[in-house]
């Protein structure tokens, strides 16, 4: 797991960095005393986690983690701080973890595994297998982008590929019952982790476009407010 470190003291930025980058499971990509700077690295770099004091000049932690979960990024935030007036609305922002200082080792390590438990028991596993005529295609479930269904065949779009098959997106969406995957529209299936971003396609649509590939795909506007309700 990826993590981000962030509080203006530094002693407690050390402190921070010296439980974090104790944990064999995790990478510590960057530990910074500026919001502003955790901001630009958070741009750069892909992270899993950031852990951050609230209370900073300028940038504070609450309005990072507002950032993070307006822009629906796929970003756990723990809040490490002595002040205890942010709980309510940290929550509101989906936040793992509210530690208030001073706090035990033991605290945050636990609050770290926990997450890694819930990060391992939600990953995709599995295996679709495709027949096309004398071949038999393999493909992990979690490299799946997007699917569409165009005509009478349907394609599916990893980072790397396009494999056509003549499944339905009804016998996939049987395959593929994960909850990162949604049937976003009649003709296409979204895998939620690769989303970037929704624009305006329709009166009650978007195109959706994702990580990594240039394809596109087109999402109902119930099907985003189901998103926002559910997901982020």
């Amino acid at each position: 797991m990826k993590v981000g470190l962030v509080d203006d003291r530094f002693i407690d930025l050390e402190k921070l960095r010296g439980i974090a980058s104790a944990i064999p499971q995790i990478d510590v990509v960057f530990a910074t005393q500026s919001a502003e700077e955790a901001y630009e690295q958070i741009k750069k770099e892909t992270i899993d986690l950031l852990i951050a004091d609230i209370e900073m000049p300028n940038l504070s932690g609450y309005e990072l983690a507002d950032i993070i979960h307006s822009h629906a990024l796929n970003i756990a935030v723990i809040f490490v701080t002595g002040s205890s007036g942010y709980a309510v609305h940290a929550f509101e922002l989906n936040v793992h973890d509210y530690i208030m200082k001073p706090y035990s080792k033991e605290r945050l390590i636990k609050s770290i595994e926990r997450l890694l438990e819930k990060t391992q028991s939600a990953e995709i596993t599995g295996r679709l297998y495709l027949k096309q005529k004398n071949d038999i295609h393999i493909i992990q479930k979690k490299d799946i982008v997007f699917i569409e269904r165009s005509g009478r065949s349907t394609t599916i779009y990893t980072k790397s590929e396009s494999i056509k098959t003549y499944l339905t997106l009804n016998e996939l969406e049987g395959e593929l019952r994960e909850r990162d995957f949604l049937r976003s529209h009649r003709s296409f299936i979204i895998n939620i982790h690769y989303v970037k971003s929704f624009s305006l396609y329709a009166k009650n649509s978007y195109m959706v476009t994702f990580e990594g590939i240039e394809g596109k795909a087109i999402i109902t506007k119930d099907k985003v407010e189901f998103l926002q309700e559910n997901y982020f």
